[in-house]
């Protein structure tokens, strides 16, 4: 366990509907340090918790199938484990569209635990409203929509990976505000107000990772004072965030677009936290929504 948590047991609670990944997730934490429990029923994790603790964090698998299941009783569950002073808890919930799992159960020709005997479509529409209320608790949403089990299990690790180790992952995101906050941010901050490449002919094509629109930006005599201000913000919240026990800390950087400004300043802040040692990583979400090539950022331990 991490000298962050003191003496407090920390527990991540992993959900979602069948078919979106729970299973590949567990296995990712396992191999990231993690003792893994799947399907214990509800009524039991609280004793399970009662005991001495663990020497390891624990992830818990939970869906549908779980004995004394319903989303009531798994509010009350999650209520009140982040009431206890011994308990870190955390809730992972794994989404994904409909169509999506569908194509899915198609596949494998598998049969919906909520409908055994009927279409996997009709289980599918069953479960997800079933769970609708459940995934606005989430802390962490993983959408697995458009992921191989590579990929979740990969961002699963980046994740949760420092739960097990001493300081929380960083994870820094940019994004379009046209397309909406990003779920579960911990800081999100607006760069709209910096220089817009965009009406550069020249560089609208571009990204923030390339070094003539990160020149373009830098232009902006706002650009240094807001770049120090945020990564001093960030620095300070870091050491408070690993106090409190948080396994990862989400920061997201937002512009018109999401490809220009927001790109340049989450690079030059993720780098920045990098040569403070944090173990950071680096996604550009309307970037990767139109496949363009991003360059991961090295993780400093």
């Amino acid at each position: 366990m991490t000298d962050n948590l003191g003496d407090r047991q920390s527990v991540i609670l992993v959900t979602g509907p069948s078919g979106a990944g729970r299973s590949t997730a567990l296995n990712a934490l396992e191999d990231a340090g993690f003792e893994t429990i799947d399907n214990l029923p509800l009524n039991l994790v609280p004793r399970l918790l009662d005991g001495p603790k663990m020497p390891r964090p624990l992830a818990l698998g939970i869906d549908v199938r779980n004995r004394q299941f319903s989303p009531e009783a798994l509010t009350e569950l999650f209520g009140q484990l982040s009431g206890r002073n011994d308990v870190a808890p955390e809730f992972l919930f794994l989404d994904c569209a409909p169509d999506v799992l569908l194509r899915r159960y198609s596949e494998t020709r598998r049969r919906h635990p909520l409908a055994p005997q009927e279409t996997p479509a009709e289980g599918i529409a069953r479960e997800c409203a079933l769970l609708e209320p459940i995934r606005a608790l989430a802390d962490v949403l993983i959408d697995t929509g458009q992921m191989t089990p590579h990929d979740l299990r990969a961002r699963v690790q980046e994740l949760f990976a420092a739960a097990a180790q001493s300081a929380p992952a960083v994870s820094l995101m940019s994004f379009s505000y046209k397309r909406g906050l990003p779920h579960g941010a911990d800081v999100v901050l607006d760069c709209r107000f910096l220089r817009n490449p965009f009406w550069n002919p020249g560089l609208r094509s571009l990204t923030g990772q390339d070094p003539r629109v990160v020149d373009y930006v830098q232009q902006d005599d706002r650009f240094q004072p807001f770049l120090d201000q945020a990564l001093g913000l960030v620095s300070f919240l870091l050491p408070a965030f690993q106090e409190e026990g948080k396994a990862h800390v989400s920061i997201a950087f937002g512009c018109t677009g999401g490809q220009h400004r927001s790109v340049a300043v989450t690079e030059k802040v993720a780098h920045g936290l990098a040569q403070q040692g944090w173990q950071v990583s680096i996604r550009h979400r309307e970037i990767e929504r139109r496949g363009q090539a991003t360059v991961p950022l090295p993780s400093s331990t």
